[in-house]
């Protein structure tokens, strides 16, 4: 189901996405609509990683299990490698 919004846009941006609408054939409508459902999922994915690195730190602090920046690394290294490469274990 879609529902009409309305937006208060000043002139020199509604100019902008005018140009580009232009540009690209499309209408300001489909300009607008794709930039909104863009930003939307990039920042739905910027609150995921905000909340699995609360979880994380959460987890931390409760436990004291890490990983140094070094083991991490190799163990990052050997999977990009190709390599079948097990997780290395936290320490605390």
């Amino acid at each position: 189901m879609t529902a009409a919004t309305s937006i208060k846009l000043d002139d020199a941006l509604k100019g902008r996405i005018q140009n580009l609408a232009e540009a690209r054939r499309r209408s300001s409508h489909w300009i607008m609509r794709e930039a909104i459902a863009q930003y939307v999922e990039r920042e739905e994915k910027r609150e995921a990683l905000r909340q699995d690195a609360m979880r994380a730190w959460d987890e931390y602090q409760q436990t004291g299990l890490h990983l140094t920046l070094e083991e991490a690394d190799a163990w990052l290294a050997k999977l990009e490698a190709g390599e079948d490469a097990e997780p290395p274990k936290c320490h605390g």
